[in-house]
């Protein structure tokens, strides 16, 4: 199964609460945090609600 990899590149202060909450989800807490997740639905929803505050490459 492919994995992502996606790290939090700009800090969450000042976001919406959701997109902590997503962001929180996906295993991102503090910028430089990298997190290796499946390449699903699931996560291409999540990433496409803070794809400004991430990057995403293949795992």
């Amino acid at each position: 199964m492919a994995q992502v990899k996606v790290k939090l590149v700009k800090s969450l202060i000042g976001c919406k609460k959701d997109q902590i909450a997503t962001a929180q989800a996906l295993g991102l807490k503090k910028v430089g945090d990298v997190s290796v997740q499946p390449d699903n639905a699931q996560t291409k929803g999540k990433v496409a609600k803070i794809v400004h505050l991430i990057e995403v490459s293949n795992a």
